[in-house]
């Protein structure tokens, strides 16, 4: 099935940027110009604000986006109920991860899926946040998606989660820290050592392990980007917390221990209420199979 022209209202109401959406969508500006115009002209409402850096929504746009988004996820479930009936040959699943996962996990899960079903089309979005990923599930945009226990959003019905794998977090460390070769890292070191942290907009993790731990961390820098935190930390300005996912793939010289007392976060797979597709569902078992097998 072509792609609708609400669709294409949505990403662009998403990415904020009419010239985003039409290179994400693989058209031209004018294009998508031309398709959201039309509909503003075929039902006599305005429904995005144009400004020099991008486009934000009218009140008539902001009304009519829960609606949009219930037409655009009624058209995926005929898409899936058609799936159902010619098997597994063709159709799309829309993954939504967080950072590690989609760096770690996902390539080789896609990979290997792929060589098993090469007809499906496997859209991957990622998100440095947690909460991110949970409202993308939660509005329709992605079909399942890799989250952390307990999730920081509450919906009713609640989403269903399926536990994989519970991942350490270590304290990161230059090679020359006092405790580099320690059996662990105290966390109550964090008020006495420069520490450098994920800035947190919606999820709260840092938050909660220095609160339950009672310690207030020496803060020096602020980044969104876990390759800055371990290259700030090489160069010996700081120390952080990463979890083990994360640094298997850090390519910098440093120091990764225990912390003391022990901290971890909990991934799953979680989808919304309801019955799945064949694929997603035959998708997830697939990811599941594969952590077991390869992520122990």
């Amino acid at each position: 099935m072509e792609l609708s022209k609400y669709e294409v209202f949505l990403k662009t109401v998403e990415l904020g940027n009419i010239t985003q959406a039409a290179e994400f969508l693989g058209y031209t500006q004018p294009a998508v110009s031309r398709v959201i115009a039309d509909l503003e002209r075929e039902w006599g409402v305005p429904l995005l604000i144009r400004g020099r850096v991008g486009v934000s929504l009218t009140p008539e746009g902001k009304h009519l986006l829960p609606r949009i988004r219930s037409v655009c996820a009624a058209q995926r479930e005929l898409e899936n109920s058609v799936d159902e009936l010619l098997g597994l040959e063709g159709g799309a699943i829309r993954v939504g991860a967080f950072h590690s996962v989609a760096i770690q996990w996902l390539p080789q899960i896609i990979r290997s899926f792929l060589e098993l079903y090469p007809k499906m089309d496997i859209q991957l979005t990622f998100d440095l946040e947690y909460s991110s990923v949970e409202s993308m599930l939660i509005q329709g945009e992605v079909d399942c998606a890799f989250l952390t226990l307990p999730l920081n959003l509450h919906t009713k019905p609640p989403l269903c989660t399926r536990f994989l794998k519970r991942d350490p977090l270590c304290a990161v460390l230059p090679i020359d820290h006092p405790l580099a070769h320690a059996d662990c890292y105290p966390i109550s070191r964090f008020a006495q050592d420069d520490f450098i942290p994920i800035q947190e907009t919606r999820d709260r993790d840092m938050t909660n392990i220095f609160t339950s731990c009672n310690v207030k961390p020496n803060i020096r820098y602020y980044t969104k980007d876990s390759y800055t935190i371990a290259s700030l930390v090489e160069s010996g300005l700081g120390v952080s917390i990463m979890s083990e996912l994360m640094l298997g793939r850090i390519p910098y010289r440093v120091a990764c221990i225990p912390l003391d007392p022990p901290q971890y976060r909990d991934i799953a797979t979680a989808v919304r209420p309801g019955p799945l597709s064949p694929a997603v569902s035959r998708f997830l078992e697939h990811a599941c199979l594969w952590v077991s097998q390869h992520a122990s």
